[in-house]
């Protein structure tokens, strides 16, 4: 299975190297004290015997393991410098996306701390397939997730996670405008007036923020169940062709939000017309799609640098052209 644990699109950006694990190694006997994930695998995975272990190449915040067992394959992702929280929020994300009966997603086993500093999560492992697959069938299931993900709380999620490594905050609010004003593009602002010290793109934005309102008139917005950093590295196919979604950002959100990296997912028209048929696009829709895509430039500038703050500051001066603010 492999993982992208942090989401890099270099459009517009010279090509940067990620890091790539690709060279098998085999198990080297612990003590199971020292070992929590061998523990694990060996009790509640009901394996007797670990026979393998391959690194799996992907992101670089995380180090990816394929676990080869007598009862099956595991996959594991591990950090050794954060605390086990950011492994829960993703556990969390994984089993509501899980629980949708929808897409497919692997199933999260255990979540942990590691010894000697770190932890690791434990989740099901997942063969995938050579090709991109049928990219109608990824939209149609990612609408029936959104139809089926709903939350009576209102728009958030139960614990506060991350978006690449930077804090994604999800405190319950009942105002959609309001929680994607404050959490979402507020906070990324703020981030970046105490990053970088820009002014500029912090009072504009903000700017942007309490007029935004406009741009949702007439719309019905309900709290659906997004996956939150759907780029082309968090969805592939299994080996039947079937689509799979991982390393999610999770909250309940408008499911518009959803497409919010879709500068970097490469949809196509078959995927729109698809998730559209199942969740019907809703007025306004081609003036509110800009304002999903800020947020994940935000993050990327608040991450990567100043290489991604002209598409965020293009867009926050198109609107408030657009809104004569």
């Amino acid at each position: 299975m492999a993982v992208a644990s942090l989401s890099i699109c270099f459009s517009a950006r010279p090509n940067l190297l990620l890091c790539n694990f690709s060279r098998p190694r085999y198990f080297a006997k612990a003590a199971m004290s020292e070992d929590p994930i061998r523990e694990w695998i060996l009790t509640q995975g009901k394996a007797n015997e670990i026979t393998k272990i391959s690194s799996v190449g992907g992101g670089c915040i995380n180090l990816a393991t394929h676990y080869h067992t007598d009862a099956g394959s595991f996959f594991v992702k591990t950090n050794r410098s954060i605390g086990p929280a950011m492994f829960e929020g993703e556990a969390l994300g994984l089993e509501a996306m899980y629980e949708t009966k929808t897409i497919r997603v692997p199933k999260p086993h255990k979540v942990g701390a590691l010894p000697t500093g770190g932890s690791y999560i434990i989740m099901e492992f997942i063969e995938f397939g050579g090709s991109r697959g049928n990219q109608a069938e990824l939209g149609r299931k990612l609408a029936e997730m959104h139809k089926a993900g709903k939350s009576s709380k209102g728009f958030g999620f139960e614990v506060d996670n991350t978006i690449g490594s930077t804090p994604q905050i999800n405190t319950w609010s009942s105002d959609w405008i309001e929680f994607y004003g404050e959490k979402r593009l507020g906070y990324q602002l703020n981030l970046a007036r105490d990053q970088y010290g820009d002014s500029t793109i912090y009072q504009k934005g903000h700017r942007l923020i309490q007029n935004m309102a406009s741009l949702f008139e007439n719309v019905v917005i309900e709290p659906c169940l997004l996956h939150g950093d759907l780029w082309s590295g968090n969805f592939t196919y299994d080996k039947n062709s079937e689509p799979v979604i991982l390393d999610p950002a999770c909250y309940y959100g408008h499911n518009e939000a959803e497409f919010g990296m879709s500068w970097c997912a490469g949809f196509g028209e078959a995927f729109y017309n698809a998730y559209f048929g199942v969740m019907p696009k809703q007025p306004g829709f081609e003036k509110r799609r800009d304002i999903y895509l800020l947020y994940h430039y935000l993050n990327h500038y608040n991450l990567f640098g100043s290489g991604y703050r002209s598409s965020a500051m293009s867009i926050i001066d198109d609107y408030l052209r657009m809104l004569k603010v």
